[in-house]
């Protein structure tokens, strides 16, 4: 029997929109939960409108975080759509949320006001800023949480401006996050029979994002800075270019660092006292680097690739997202997969990250249309055609 992944039999109800939330839903539907996503009936998830690119009128950022969902267009803050979204959340283990703090708990749908009703549900916010604190009330927007978070102060060539991620790193890791927030409390749920509540914050998530970063800035005497590609504490660790185009070097030792300098014809390098152990390679860095520059550009970047990795030394090119997402690896770990939307026709959509070996995830189902599924998850509920149709006439499906 093929496994559906260790979350089967489980019912999340899905009321984020845009990126972190729908992204955190949709790594527990890869794992075989059941994802019942609410929508605004005629409008639904905002980023069905971003683009371009799009697909037959399917935007394809949206596609990219909504598989294995189902779409119920529902307007729950009319008084039938609220008795709907009840009887919904009384059938759900997870409900996860992204609305600004305080939103939901002005028409009752806050965790304290649902956990005595529902004392196995696990209940999950996603916020800008978190559920407390000074900045709670705060909308949080991935840029300016990358930019409040410290995160774009050390992303940029030295001497540059300050960049953000090229993806939206603060939204995609808070997903990340409430994901295992959620498998931890339903872990623990098993044991206590009881939910509880999940509180993620993308400022949070960017703050845990910097890691060795923050620890350099809590106890060194120097505050990190922009330093292009290069690494503060690690060196050499940096773009370098060949005859036809840019590599990553990634020397982590003293080792590598002796075999790079053999594989180059540089074996003075390694036995200089400028450059013979790391803190020296950081503190003489420009002059290494000037070093190293002048002999890779001797070479194509083939060249080196295989003659390092042979070495012993990490390396690998610079290359744009299609050439990345080409690569045999790609496939061979089933990092895509190819899905047929009901609007789109056959879509590709990235597989799914987390291999397990007895309960594997997997890419069931395409992206929803709006409200693909209205119909069916009300019937489950006991509603008939008529019922349904009466609901679509008022628009609160």
């Amino acid at each position: 029997m093929t496994s559906r992944g260790p979350l089967d039999g489980l019912t999340v109800l899905d009321l984020t929109r845009v990126l972190a939330g729908p992204y955190c839903t949709m790594l527990l539907g890869d794992m075989g939960a059941r994802v019942i996503k609410i929508e605004q009936p005629g409008h639904g998830d905002d980023t069905r409108a971003w683009g371009p690119p799009f697909v037959k009128g399917e935007s394809t950022y949206f596609l990219s975080v909504n598989r294995n969902k189902e779409s119920v267009t529902l307007d729950f803050k009319s008084p039938e759509g609220r008795g709907i979204l009840d009887r919904l959340i009384a059938d759900a283990d997870v409900l996860v949320e992204n609305f600004r703090p305080g939103t939901l708990a002005r028409i009752g749908l806050d965790y304290a006001s649902l956990q005595e009703l529902h004392p196995r549900l696990v209940y999950c916010s996603i916020s800008g800023f978190g559920q407390h604190g000074p900045r709670a009330s705060q909308p949080g927007y991935d840029a300016v949480v990358q930019a409040e978070g410290g995160l774009m102060s050390i992303t940029g060539e030295a001497g540059g401006p300050p960049l953000r991620l090229g993806v939206a790193i603060a939204d995609l890791t808070a997903g990340l996050l409430a994901a295992h927030g959620i498998t931890l409390a339903l872990f623990a749920r098993e044991r206590s029979g009881r939910g509880q509540y999940v509180d993620v914050a993308l400022f949070d998530a960017v703050i845990a994002l910097l890691s060795y970063q923050a620890s350099a800035a809590l106890n060194g005497s120097t505050p990190p800075a922009r330093l292009g590609n290069r690494h503060p504490q690690i060196a050499p660790y940096d773009v370098f270019p060949a005859s036809d185009g840019d590599f990553f070097l990634a020397v982590g030792n003293d080792r590598q660092f002796v075999r790079l300098c053999q594989a180059a014809g540089l074996n003075g390098l390694a036995g200089d006292d400028r450059f013979a152990t790391n803190p020296a390679r950081v503190a003489n860095y420009p002059t290494l680097r000037d070093r190293l520059v002048a002999a890779l550009r001797e070479r194509t970047r083939a060249e080196w690739i295989t003659l390092l990795t042979t070495a012993g030394v990490p390396c690998g090119a610079v290359r744009d997202v299609p050439d990345a997402l080409a690569d045999p690896q790609v496939e061979a770990r089933d990092m895509i997969a190819a899905v047929e939307h009901v609007a789109a026709g056959m879509v590709k959509v990235l597989g799914v990250p987390v291999k397990l070996s007895d309960t594997p995830g997997s890419v069931r189902a395409a992206p929803p249309a709006l409200g693909q599924h209205t119909e069916q998850v009300l019937a489950e509920l006991g509603m008939t055609p008529h019922d349904i149709a009466a609901l679509r006439y008022a628009h609160i499906v």
